[in-house]
């Protein structure tokens, strides 16, 4: 089946461009649509049967969720329920894709479903699909920043600053011998957004405490986590606090500590970045920044409506994290640690 991205090479043109002419939304050239159409017909294009209808709106959001491995899929279905619930108070349906639309995947879907715009999750410091979403002839919004933002829509937790506060708080509490429980070694490999910058903010803020400091990436099953429970106090020195990047490991890593033996918070504190709800259901309730599912998806979403109805966006939004303390960190007594 030829595709627009196939007419849009034929012409020497952009996807957009092709889009704009088939369309009408925005003036091309007459030698511009003159080869375009020259490049339809040798082909046979055909525009997909659901395509918008030109000034048309389909009332539809395209929701990227590719479910990779060493994704938490409870919380990245939290973020969907927040997107679906903003986007039916603005009269939108929700088209949620959770294959791994790569950005030929993503070109695809672009192509041929009729959605007004698109919000895409789990964004790589360099995400392959980055050039795509640049060319799209509709507005995306990406929950996530890479690291090259330019021309684009983002929206997220800051996740540095919230790496950055969890050790802060340890510091403050006389820790001088941290670790990070941190995700799937296949989410650092993917160079995923969010585990990257909240590495930088543990390492920088360890490092301007002076603080001893670890990194430890976690398999997300119990047996993984019960080995890291047991590495990490095999260390020397061994830490006395933690800081959990892990939503998955949670509950089986604390477990894990009561039975090797470090009492929390008394010998060891801990705390996480994850859903209030776990933390506060937690054998000790942990402190913790919470993940603002709710609060993303609804930025989200009214940036992207913001874009449909043509006014400005700003293209960084930025989420402050907020440290909740709880019964799992307390004041380092001596004994252990650095």
């Amino acid at each position: 089946m030829v595709k627009i991205t196939d007419v849009a090479r034929h012409a020497g043109v952009s996807p957009s461009t092709v889009s704009y002419v088939l369309s009408g939304k925005r003036p091309i050239s007459e030698e511009t649509r003159r080869r375009v159409q020259a490049s339809i017909r040798t082909l046979g294009y055909r525009p997909h049967a659901g395509a918008r209808p030109a000034g048309g709106r389909a009332n539809v959001l395209a929701l990227v969720m590719p479910l990779w491995a060493g994704i938490h899929a409870p919380t990245a279905l939290r973020f969907a329920a927040s997107v679906v619930t903003a986007a039916r108070s603005y009269g939108h349906d929700v088209l949620v894709l959770t294959q791994d639309e790569g950005e030929e995947g993503l070109r695809r879907v672009a192509d041929t479903v009729p959605v007004d715009g698109l919000i895409v999750m789990d964004v790589a410091l360099r995400d392959p699909r980055l050039p795509v979403l640049r060319d799209l002839d509709r507005p995306a919004v990406l929950i996530g920043f890479p690291a090259d933002r330019a021309g684009l829509t983002c929206v997220d937790l800051d996740f540095r600053a919230a790496g950055e506060r969890c050790v802060d708080h340890l510091a403050e509490l006389g820790h001088r011998a941290v670790a990070l429980v941190g995700p799937p070694p296949e989410v650092y490999v993917r160079r995923t957004a969010c585990a990257q910058y909240v590495l930088q903010g543990f390492t920088a803020a360890a490092d301007r405490h002076g603080l001893t400091s670890a990194v430890h990436p976690c398999e997300a099953t119990a047996a993984a986590a019960r080995a890291t429970a047991e590495r990490l106090l095999r260390e020397h020195p061994a830490p006395t606090g933690i800081v959990v990047h892990n939503e998955a490991v949670l509950e089986p890593l604390t477990e894990a500590f009561a039975r090797l033996g470090p009492r929390v918070p008394e010998e060891l504190s801990v705390t996480a970045i994850c859903p209030a709800d776990l933390a506060e259901s937690a054998r000790v309730p942990l402190t913790s920044v919470a993940l603002p599912a709710a609060e993303t998806g609804l930025r989200a979403v009214e940036l992207l409506m913001r874009a449909l109805a043509g006014e400005p966006v700003p293209a960084t939004t930025l989420l402050a994290p907020v440290l909740t303390v709880r019964g799992s960190t307390a004041r380092r007594t001596g004994g252990g640690g650095a």
